[in-house]
């Protein structure tokens, strides 16, 4: 892959017996977002930890911007990194201006150039108000857009991005969409991890996802939406929607649907042909229908399980 600004060839890391990421390898170019999708436990947030070097792959070699080696040169690496963790690491001693001066030393830039920029950094973040505030004051989308600000102190050329939505409202959330698609088109690169389908498929130019640990698909969202699925879903709920999943009485009708799915009180019929099986499903007027396009989370759901896991 030419000009690549981030590299990562077959990453391993084993805690004990258990082998969180597996043979992973990824490249991130100049200018896109990259999207790490999967579910608990998969090893999204080991990988970042890897790429920022806090923690050492047991394989496997992690390149960035034109030859550097993780960890060899990791401070150079760092200096052109810009993180927001998934944990507030604002100071909540500093106001917000004071958080962006103190983090801009950390690398070594001048506290007058520095200072210079605390404006348009706070105006990016829509916190120009809010400058002599600190964080306790702050709702929780702001401190969001606080630590995107501060992690573009140092004007980084990748950004990575670990759940930066994560417990937010969703006002705040497009919000922070909004400001991500900014720094996008100018041309700074991010690595995402989400939990969020929408936010995977609105940012994101390319993903990944992964379970245990290894990469199971890679490519354009809407790519591996048609790769992988069938166009249209049928979501059918209500008295007598699971008989429609599992009676013998209703097998004419499952065969209109390339695949039938269960979760909770929910039946998805996946299919081409969406007109038959409408038809067929108006038969039972006590049942409520949804029709739509298959989305992101259909993809990620057909890969990784309906199964709820628990963090770790």
């Amino acid at each position: 892959m030419t000009n690549v600004l981030f590299h990562c060839q077959h990453l391993v890391k084993r805690y004990g017996s258990a082998t969180v990421v597996d043979d992973l390898s990824f490249a991130i170019e100049p200018g896109e977002c990259l999207g790490v999708i999967g579910p608990n436990g998969a090893g999204k947030t080991t990988t970042i930890r890897m790429c920022l070097g806090l923690t050492a792959p047991d394989a496997g070699q992690i390149t960035a911007f034109g030859g550097l080696d993780m960890p060899r040169d990791a401070l150079a690496i760092k200096a052109q990194l810009g993180v927001v963790s998934q944990i507030d690491t604002l100071d909540p001693d500093f106001s917000c201006a004071e958080n962006l001066l103190v983090y801009g030393r950390y690398f070594g830039l001048r506290t007058s150039d520095i200072r210079a920029r605390i404006p348009q950094l706070l105006d990016f973040a829509a916190l120009a108000h809010k400058a002599d505030a600190k964080p306790g004051e702050l709702s929780g989308g702001m401190k969001r857009r606080l630590s995107l600000a501060r992690a573009l102190v140092n004007d980084p050329k990748l950004l990575m991005l670990d759940e930066p939505t994560t417990g937010l409202d969703p006002q705040a959330r497009h919000l922070m969409w909004e400001r991500l698609q900014l720094l996008l088109q100018q041309g700074k690169s991010i690595l995402l991890t989400t939990h969020f389908m929408d936010e995977a498929e609105r940012l994101c130019s390319r993903l990944l996802v992964l379970d245990h640990g290894r990469k199971i698909a890679e490519g354009r969202p809407r790519e591996l939406i048609a790769q992988h699925l069938e166009p249209d879903v049928v979501e059918v709920y209500g008295n007598g929607a699971l008989a429609l999943a599992h009676d013998e009485v209703h097998a004419d009708l499952r065969g209109l649907a390339a695949r039938v799915e269960v979760s909770g009180e929910t039946v998805f019929f996946y299919t081409a042909q969406a007109r038959p099986l409408l038809a067929a499903l108006g038969e039972h007027p006590q049942l409520r229908t949804l029709h739509r396009p298959a989305n992101l989370e259909d993809l990620f759901l057909k890969l990784t399980g309906r199964q709820i896991r628990e963090d770790g």
